[in-house]
C-alpha cells in the first residue's frame, strides 16, 4: 500500500505543479496576444487618422469623425496603460475596442471622401455648363442688340431728308 500512497502523493504533486506551469504559460500567451492586439490597434488607428486627413483634404466635414477617432485613441491609451500594469486581458479588450472603432472611423472617412469628391465633380460640371450657357447667351444677346441698333440706325438714315446745298464759289 505504501507504493500506492507514494504514487498518489506524486500524482497530487504533479497536479499542483502543473497548475503553476500552466498559468505561467497562459500568462505568456495572453501577454503575446495583448501585444499583438495593441500593435494591430495602433496600426488601424493610424490608418484611420490618415483616412480622416484625406477626407478633410477632399473637403468633407470630419467633425463627427474626429470625435470617434478621439474615442479610439482613448481606448488605445487605456489599453497601453493596462498592458504596462500587467492586466493583459483588459489590454486586449480595450485594444480590440480601439481597433473596431478605428475601422469604423476609417470606413466612414472613405465614404465621406468619396462623397466630397462626387460633390466637387458635380459642382465642376455645373459651373462648366453654366459658363458655356452664359457665354452663348452673351454672344446671342450681343448679336441681337447689334441687329436692333443697326435697324434703328438704318431707319433713321432712310428717314432723313437730304438737303442740297449749293456752294457757289
Amino acid at each position: 500500500m505504501s507504493g500506492l500512497k507514494l504514487s498518489l502523493v506524486l500524482l497530487m504533486f504533479l497536479v499542483l505543479a502543473s497548475q503553476f506551469f500552466i498559468s505561467e504559460t497562459f500568462a505568456e500567451a495572453s501577454k503575446d496576444v495583448a501585444a499583438s492586439a495593441l500593435t494591430d490597434a495602433e496600426g488601424v488607428v493610424a490608418s484611420a487618422y490618415q483616412a480622416v486627413l484625406k477626407a478633410e483634404e477632399a473637403g468633407a466635414n470630419i467633425s463627427g469623425l474626429l470625435v470617434q477617432l478621439n474615442e479610439a485613441g482613448g481606448f488605445l491609451a487605456r489599453a497601453r496603460m493596462a498592458y504596462d500594469f500587467g492586466d493583459f486581458e483588459e489590454a486586449t479588450g480595450l485594444a480590440n475596442l480601439s481597433r473596431n472603432s478605428g475601422i469604423e472611423v476609417e470606413n466612414a472617412a472613405v465614404k465621406l471622401k468619396d462623397s466630397a469628391f462626387f460633390e466637387r465633380v458635380q459642382r465642376m460640371w455645373f459651373m462648366m455648363i453654366g459658363s458655356i450657357v452664359g457665354a452663348v447667351l452673351i454672344f446671342l444677346g450681343s448679336f441681337w442688340v447689334w441687329r436692333v441698333f443697326k435697324r434703328r440706325y438704318n431707319r433713321r438714315v432712310l428717314m432723313m431728308k437730304p438737303e442740297v446745298s449749293s456752294n457757289e464759289s
